[in-house]
């Protein structure tokens, strides 16, 4: 029996959970919901880039996709600028007795200790009236530091540190908004970007922090937040737009999980719009970008994740990772109890099957 599925967000995550929603049999495309007015009215197969029309047309209202009686929603509207809305349309969803999968808001990943107690009553409150179930997920915060550290961890006699890296070549991701309003890339150095300012690392990597020491069973006490940027020495263009000389062009930032004031969870990221800037910081084990994972323990393990595509590069791939990991969990939550589900009591997931292709060899 198909799942109901409709989509809310045609971003970078959403078009390509769009595209495995109208191809997976697993699932039936119901809706479409989008925020820019010259999709509505469009069909899911043009925005998904795919051939054959689905008779599906995007519509601009969330509400109008709940009226479609989807079995679950997958949520992928823009949550890092508009945390609040993005919280309220998942309520508006979950109230109406639908399943909610998604990539936002990232906070619901592992909200506690990090969103407001009420913030989490409220959507545990109207998930045990309506039944319905919720998990957000993603690659960084998402699989990548919460499923695969946990799993290597599990081999371990003893673990003394947890590192998790994402060591990426940005020059490729076209996201205008992340790059230039949260990240600050292009920005003058001695401005602070909504990412650094006090507090938002912590906030946004907190989920990933508090989930990671829940499974390893300890309890951090404290969150420290480090942040350095190094300016780009001419200028030069990315995707997203233009990089003036001695503007933003490379960060590296650590949230950093202290128990018993020692630094037990960690999460880093080096991001770079060049290859050549800062060569003393962490370089990826493929060309453009990684995830690393890094246990310090009996065994110890550096674990590093090379995601690669078919149809573009590393900063695709991961998106595309993504995408699957968010659709392939909506039997689990479907099937599931009500609630907020996080991967520490989502089972296994795994992927749709194993299908064929011509490899050119």
């Amino acid at each position: 029996m198909t799942i109901r599925v409709a989509l809310v967000g045609t971003g970078n995550v959403g078009r390509l959970c769009l595209t495995q929603l109208i191809e997976d049999p697993r699932f039936e495309l119901a809706a479409v919901s989008v925020s820019t007015p010259e999709k509505v009215g469009v069909d899911a197969a043009t925005l998904a880039g795919v051939d054959t029309p689905t008779g599906v047309l995007a519509v601009g209202d969330v509400d109008e996709a709940i009226a479609t009686k989807p079995d679950c929603v997958v949520y992928c509207a823009m949550g890092d600028t508009r945390p609040v809305e993005a919280f309220d349309d998942v309520v508006r969803i979950l109230a109406a007795g639908v399943h909610v999968v998604g990539s936002s808001p990232n906070t619901l990943q592992y909200p506690w200790d990090v969103m407001p107690a009420k913030a989490i009553a409220k959507i545990e409150e109207t998930t045990a009236a309506s039944g319905a179930g919720l998990f957000v997920t993603g690659v960084d915060p998402g699989f990548a530091n919460d499923l695969i550290p946990l799993v290597f961890a599990g081999t371990c006699q003893r673990v003394e540190q947890v590192r998790c890296m994402e060591i990426a070549d940005y020059a490729t991701y076209d996201g205008a908004t992340v790059m230039f309003d949260v990240m600050g890339f292009g920005k003058p150095i001695d401005e602070t970007p909504m990412l650094f300012l006090p507090g938002v690392l912590g906030l946004a990597w907190g989920t990933t922090i508090r989930q990671l020491a829940a499974g390893l069973g300890v309890v951090v006490d404290d969150i420290e937040e480090v942040s350095e940027s190094e300016p780009a020495p001419e200028d030069f263009d990315i995707a997203a737009g233009h990089i003036a000389a001695g503007t933003r062009a490379a960060v590296r930032f650590e949230i950093i999980g202290k128990v018993a004031g020692e630094p037990v969870i960690v999460i880093e990221h080096v991001t770079r719009l060049r290859g050549d800037l800062r060569p003393d910081w962490a370089q990826p084990a493929q060309p453009g970008g990684c995830y690393r994972v890094e246990i310090t323990g009996e065994p110890s393990y550096t674990v590093d994740i090379c995601p690669t595509s078919r149809k573009g590069d590393h900063n695709h791939a991961a998106i595309v990772a993504a995408a699957g990991r968010i659709v392939n969990a909506i039997p689990a939550v479907v099937d599931g109890p009500p609630g907020l589900r996080t991967t520490l009591d989502l089972p296994l997931v795994t992927g749709p099957g194993v299908s064929t292709c011509s490899t050119g060899r």
